[in-house]
Order: C-alpha cells, then sequence, then structure tokens
C-alpha cells in the first residue's frame, strides 16, 4: 500500500482514538491530539511495514494508553 493510502486510513483512525482520549481522560481536543501525534504508538501506526493500521481504533487506543501509562506498547502477536 503506498504512503498516500496509510495516510488516509490514519486519518479516518485517528478521530476515534482521541475521541476516547477526551472522554476517558477528560482533556480537551489540543491535548489528547497531542498524546497521540506525539506517541510512538502514532510513529509506529505510520509505518507502513507494521501493518498496524489494520487494527481498529479501540484497540489502538488500549495500546496507546499502555504506552502511556507504562512507557511500553505490546503489540498482537499477528502484528509482528
Amino acid at each position: 500500500m503506498d504512503r498516500k493510502n496509510i495516510s488516509s486510513i490514519i486519518a479516518i483512525i485517528t478521530p476515534g482514538i482521541i475521541r476516547l482520549l477526551i472522554e476517558n481522560r477528560k482533556i480537551n481536543i489540543e491535548d489528547a491530539a497531542s498524546l497521540l501525534y506525539n506517541s510512538e504508538l502514532y510513529k509506529t501506526l505510520e509505518d507502513e511495514e507494521t501493518k498496524l493500521w489494520r487494527l481498529g481504533y479501540p484497540l489502538l487506543y488500549d495500546m496507546l494508553e499502555e504506552e502511556l501509562t507504562t512507557g511500553f506498547i505490546t503489540f498482537p502477536e499477528e502484528q509482528m
């Protein structure tokens, strides 16, 4: 898949993750977006080879929360 398609998919996924951050952390949209876009998860999501974009946003949100809480991300077995 080319970079343009990946970017399009990420643009569809990210609002769901941001919404969950806002709801669960009680933060504003700017802070939620900053948490996501500055995360290691987002960098990994942008890497087409990881195919992380195939996961639904609820699972990606859980992975982001793990990163924000522990500093680590547990990737599903099928992704690695």
